[in-house]
């Protein structure tokens, strides 16, 4: 193991990953700092549009809701924003402070954020709320990721699969806790409760954090020689590679995303009572979380190894498998939205089938996405490289935003039919799908693991 480095406080901390073939023991800190992290941003998400459209207030503390339209649009313009600022994370990340200490700046930027939301319930309380939450979220996103895989070595490199797909089952955790208990909040209490409690959890995932400092591998930032890795023939090379796939990947997002946007809109027309319980509109979004937690022991022990025996699983096809499934996961609100104009109120189970499909194309897409672009990035890169990952949320979501307010007509009415709106992004998927199915044949793979070299594969 190299020499370990020297805080401020003359704490040694190890800068490379030892030689153990075990679990590293930063990794309980790290895993519950992702679910404490993640109910706050989730819980705080599942809310906004209701919020915005219900008890949003003007300057002047009247009541001043946006219209659908409007909510949907901005909605995806601050999904856009909380991933676009990893970019500021990664480079402040990789480049000048590293990955422990840009994670514990931002962290209090982000504590601030939920605190503003808490106080202010106006437009301008709005935007500087969900501004700080942005910088915040989107600035640890890609650097506690990164963390992650920075744990481990040569030695004990098989567990990361295993590791990222633990650390997306506490990110799920968290959101499925928050995602049920926020709308009850927001209905009983309001929004200075259902804004105030994911922020003491956002205080209480920094925390976590802090306490597992010494059980980290510190990697130091790479400085001056950061942008010289970016700038190599080797790295140039990375990026264009995966930016191409990342470019694929978008369109995924840009529909996943309005689960939190139009499926919570479309839901407030559904007969909500399903499993003996009366849904909130919002509520149903923890379908997601839980169906992911359970999906991902399933997919990785039990139908990732059936399907290997009779057709390779890369991780480019799994991505693709993932795409072709999301087509039927927006079909079905499509139809939802017909049976609606007809004058019918079809069950909100309809919706929870709609989920199921979309979050087993989640589990093929994203969490593959993930620990690939960890594997593909080269070492002095990684938080950079997962930052550009995140960036296909956000190409996503500025594509949705830009349709949702293109339609908006002179009267505040949409000039797209709710139908239309649903078969349009299913026939851009299908199409996205197509078009990566060729892409993939002709990718490059090449592995970076932290204390070894490159090999190509």
């Amino acid at each position: 193991m190299a020499a370990p480095q020297t805080s401020r406080n003359r704490l040694p901390y190890a800068s490379e990953p030892s030689e153990t073939t075990g679990m590293p023991s930063g990794i309980p800190y790290i895993i519950s700092n992702e679910a404490a992290e993640r109910f706050s941003y989730y819980g705080m998400r599942a809310v906004l549009v209701v919020f915005m459209t219900r008890h949003l207030l003007g300057a002047d503390g009247m009541p001043d809701p946006m219209g659908d339209e409007e909510a949907k649009g901005w909605y995806h313009l601050f999904t856009a924003s909380v991933y676009f600022f990893p970019l500021l994370g990664a480079i402040l990340s990789d480049g000048v402070f590293g990955k422990y200490r840009t994670i514990m700046t931002l962290s209090v930027v982000y504590c601030l954020g939920h605190l503003v939301l808490a106080l202010d319930s106006t437009r301008m309380g709005l935007a500087l709320g969900l501004g700080l939450i942005a910088v915040g979220a989107g600035g640890i996103k890609p650097c506690v990721s990164a963390h992650v895989g920075d744990q481990f070595g040569k030695a004990n490199q098989k567990l990361l699969t295993r590791v990222f797909s633990w650390f997306y089952f506490s990110i799920n955790l968290g959101a499925f806790a928050s995602t049920l208990l926020t709308p009850v909040l927001l209905r009983s209490y309001g929004p200075h409760v259902a804004f105030g409690v994911p922020g003491v959890l956002m205080a209480l995932a920094t925390l976590a954090f802090w306490m597992g400092r010494h059980r980290f591998v510190h990697v130091p930032p790479a400085g001056k020689s950061f942008i010289r890795e970016v700038l190599s023939k080797e790295g140039l090379r990375s990026v264009g590679r995966l930016m191409g796939l990342y470019l694929f990947v978008a369109m995924f997002w840009a529909l996943f995303d309005q689960t939190g946007s139009a499926w919570v809109l479309q839901a407030e027309h559904l007969d909500r009572r399903f499993m003996g319980i009366e849904w909130l509109p919002s509520q149903l979004q923890a379908m997601n979380p839980l169906l992911v937690m359970l999906l991902i022991p399933l997919f990785t022990y039990v139908l990732y190894p059936a399907i290997h025996r009779y057709f390779p699983l890369t991780p480019l096809r799994k991505i693709a498998i993932g795409f072709l499934i999301t087509v039927p996961a927006f079909l079905i609100p499509a139809w939802l939205e017909v049976r609606i104009e007809a004058g019918e109120v079809p069950s909100i189970g309809w919706q929870v089938l709609a989920y199921l499909i979309l979050t087993s194309a989640e589990v093929f897409v994203s969490i593959t996405c993930l620990e690939f672009s960890y594997t593909q990035a080269p070492n002095r890169m990684k938080s950079f490289v997962m930052a550009l990952n995140l960036l296909s949320v956000t190409a996503g979501n500025l594509f949705t935003a830009g349709v949702n307010f293109m339609i908006i007509g002179p009267d505040g009415s949409s000039l797209l039919d709710q139908v239309d709106y649903y078969l349009f992004f299913a026939g851009a998927m299908l199409l996205t799908a197509i078009a990566f199915i060729g892409y993939a044949r002709g990718f490059q793979e090449t592995r970076y693991i932290q204390g070894s070299k490159s090999s190509t594969g």
